[in-house]
């Protein structure tokens, strides 16, 4: 069986967008796409109808790009469970309000027990300082937190 990886929406945005003159971005969209060529079929992924939406906004032709890059992955269903774990996560203030969709991309990968939420957000997610603090809350609420990380954690051995 393969391992289950979430894919938040950071990861189609630095697949399809042009090169970035900014060199640690250029370099996060290189591994991206390298990631994506060596190891996409190594893992089952899913995405929501959060990075849906996400990855629809915005500049009509980059959303297209977005949008295609995804439309074969599989959808995961927002239950009752994911909203009421994504409020514990807020109500905690590990994850600020600004930062509401990030905790729900947290709360869908964990209700549906993902192994891995892969995404380029060092912000609120892939983030070493309230790592320990998201584990707990979700652990509290009967649920693994999937490792958090990004595509270059994940390029294998």
């Amino acid at each position: 069986m393969k391992p289950r990886l979430y894919l938040e929406t950071t990861i189609p945005s630095y697949l399809t967008a042009w090169p970035s003159r900014d060199l640690v971005i250029a370099g996060h969209q290189q591994v991206t796409r390298d990631w994506w060529q060596a190891r996409k079929n190594v893992f089952d992924i899913f995405i929501s109808t959060f990075v849906l939406d996400e990855a629809g906004a915005g500049d009509p032709e980059a959303a297209s790009l977005r949008l295609k890059i995804i439309e074969q992955l599989s959808v995961l269903s927002i239950t009752d469970e994911v909203e009421t774990l994504a409020k514990r996560l807020l109500d905690s203030q590990i994850i600020p309000a600004k930062a509401a969709l990030d905790a729900s991309h947290i709360a869908i990968s964990a209700v549906h027990r993902l192994d891995f939420l892969m995404t380029w957000n060092c912000t609120h997610l892939a983030n070493a300082q309230i790592k320990r603090k998201v584990d707990r809350v979700c652990q509290d609420a009967g649920y693994l937190c999937p490792t958090i990380c990004t595509p270059e954690e994940l390029m294998g051995a």
